[in-house]
């Protein structure tokens, strides 16, 4: 009955940030490269401060990274490019304060301050003439998209797994917030009330086109509303099995790609499974979905699981086939539509 929590009001960089983030592990090679290239483009925009230059190569990594996480995947206007830019300015002024290597709250090196100030604000520039900037939104791209599906995992196994999920206001939609006062900016509550009013209606009418929509226009944050909705709805119509229920790891045969467990009390049972390392699954914007990715990869169920399953996202029905005295479930059919999966069955139903 713990808590578990992914973004809070101290939360140094959100849930969604750090999804992003943790796709560079699975890049080394490419992201070392990327900020090699980006060091030598920005070399004369640090100064000189106590004989180093500035800010040092940790601080200049901690930027590059931050970047990465935190900036939108939509197109930024002048102004929304203004504000990103402040903001990542205040984070990094906190950071380095905070690390008390160069500078700190107590004894300010102001020196040093002003001189990672102005690197943010001359590398930042939003002109075409900038190779850096270009550089590093191609780059942007790469990691975008598998850290989007990383969010999406994050949340469901949030939702399904043991103890009590707690989402930070606004996190229903994309956040990419940083260290407070950032990640305390007011919350559009209003917007979300009606894009969720929205989603409701657009399930009823079609919902595999519906799917489709949200999978293609992931960039507004819809697919995360919907997640986190159906994730919640599915909870809180199942109380007992999620407070009371086992936990039982399940295992597959894309073990390095899948994490999957169920959660079991009685004969009612729920079925979790979303894709890991996604960035070796999916080329460009394309889900990891079907045969294509999957190929004979499957679950491999308990003996006294349910035969018939039903996806709570898609509205799909899973049929358990036979194998070797084995249940499977073939992640083909798992993922046919959407890339994670919450699946329902026995007593459930």
């Amino acid at each position: 009955h713990s808590m578990l929590t992914t973004s809070t009001h101290d939360t140094k960089r959100s849930e969604d940030v750090r999804a992003r983030i943790n796709v560079l592990s699975e890049i080394p090679a490419e992201w070392g490269e990327a900020v090699t290239r980006w060091s030598k483009l920005n070399a004369d925009k640090k100064s000189a401060v106590d004989g180093e230059t500035a800010p040092d190569c940790n601080d200049e990594y901690l930027f590059y990274q931050t970047l990465v996480g935190a900036w939108p995947a939509e197109s930024l206007t002048a102004e929304k490019f203004a504000d990103f830019r402040e903001r990542i300015g205040a984070y990094m002024l906190k950071a380095i304060k905070e690390a008390k290597v160069h500078t700190s709250w107590v004894n300010p090196n102001e020196a040093y301050d002003q001189a990672v100030s102005k690197f943010v604000k001359e590398v930042l520039v939003a002109d075409p003439e900038n190779s850096f900037l270009s550089d590093f939104i191609q780059f942007h791209r790469r990691v975008a998209y598998p850290g989007m599906l990383n969010s999406l995992s994050q949340a469901i196994l949030k939702i399904a797994s043991p103890g009590v999920p707690d989402f930070y206001q606004g996190t229903e939609l994309w956040d990419l917030s940083l260290v407070d006062p950032d990640n305390r900016r007011p919350v559009d509550f209003g917007k979300r009330i009606n894009l969720l009013e929205e989603l409701k209606q657009r399930e009823r009418e079609n919902r595999h086109s519906f799917i489709q929509g949200l999978l293609s226009g992931w960039i507004d944050g819809k697919i995360k509303l919907y997640v986190t909705y159906k994730g919640l709805g599915f909870r809180r119509s199942q109380k007992s099995l999620f407070e009371e229920g086992n936990y039982i790891p399940i295992d597959a045969f894309a073990r390095n790609h899948i994490c999957a467990f169920a959660r079991q009390k009685g004969e009612a049972w729920a079925l979790v499974a979303v894709p890991r390392l996604i960035t070796k699954l999916i080329t460009a914007d394309r889900p990891p979905l079907g045969e294509e990715t999957w190929g004979s990869s499957a679950l491999v169920l308990p003996e006294d699981t349910p035969e018939s399953w039903f996806n709570i996202f898609t509205g799909e029905e899973l049929k358990v086939v036979v194998s070797e005295q084995r249940k499977l479930l073939p992640l083909a059919n798992v993922f046919q539509t959407f890339p994670l999966a919450l699946l329902t069955g026995g007593l459930c139903q």
